[in-house]
C-alpha cells in the first residue's frame, strides 16, 4: 500500500500573503514515515533511469535531494542564492513575483556529458527550477529529469519545465494556490 505524503504536509491558509494555501513539507521531514516514504517513493519512481548527480535546489531540495543521492549511490551538488557558496561559481538570474533573484553553482560541479536529476521540494511558478536548469546546462550537462514532491498545477511550473524539453515527475499535487 501506497503512502499518501499529503497525509503529511501541513497547508498554512495566508501565508506568506493572504490568498496564499502554503504547503509546508517541515511536517513531512519532520515525521520518520513521511521522511523515509518521500524517499522510497522518489526512488521508485525513478525506475532504472540512470544519473550521475543530482541537483538540489535552495534549501529544502538540499535536504532529500542529499537523501534521494546516497540511496541511489550518485553525488549530490547544490545550487544556492547568490553568495552562499565558497569559490568560483556561475549563476543564472530568475524572475520572482516582486523582483528578481539569483542563483548559483560551482563551476566544477559537473562535468560535461553527466545525466543529471534537478530535485526540489515544490514547483509552482517554475522560476527556480528553470533558472538551475540553465545553469546545468551552463556546464555542459544534461538535465534528464526534474522530481519534485509537490506540484503547484495551477502555477504552471511543471509546464513551462516541460516546454523546455525535460520531463517531470511529482510525488503529489495540491490544486489551488
Amino acid at each position: 500500500m501506497t503512502v499518501d505524503l499529503r497525509d503529511f504536509i501541513r497547508t498554512i491558509p495566508d501565508f506568506p500573503h493572504e490568498g496564499i494555501m502554503f504547503r509546508d513539507v517541515t511536517t513531512l521531514f519532520n515525521d520518520p514515515v513521511g521522511l523515509r516514504e518521500t524517499v522510497d517513493q522518489m526512488a521508485a519512481a525513478l525506475g532504472d533511469q540512470k544519473f550521475d548527480k543530482i541537483a538540489g535546489l535552495e534549501a529544502r531540495g538540499f535536504m532529500l535531494g542529499a537523501a534521494l543521492a546516497y540511496k541511489l549511490g550518485i553525488g549530490f551538488t547544490m545550487i544556492r542564492k547568490a553568495g552562499k557558496l565558497p569559490g568560483s561559481t556561475i549563476s543564472e538570474d530568475y524572475a520572482l513575483e516582486y523582483g528578481q533573484a539569483t542563483v548559483e553553482i560551482h563551476d566544477d560541479a559537473l562535468d560535461a556529458g553527466d545525466k543529471v536529476l534537478l530535485f526540489d521540494d515544490l514547483i509552482a511558478t517554475g522560476g527556480t527550477a528553470e533558472a538551475g536548469i540553465k545553469l546545468i546546462e551552463r556546464l555542459g550537462a544534461e538535465v534528464t529529469l526534474a522530481a519534485f514532491i509537490i506540484d503547484l498545477p495551477d502555477l504552471g511550473g511543471r509546464a513551462k519545465i516541460e516546454k523546455m524539453g525535460v520531463k517531470t515527475h511529482v510525488l503529489c499535487a495540491f490544486d489551488g494556490l
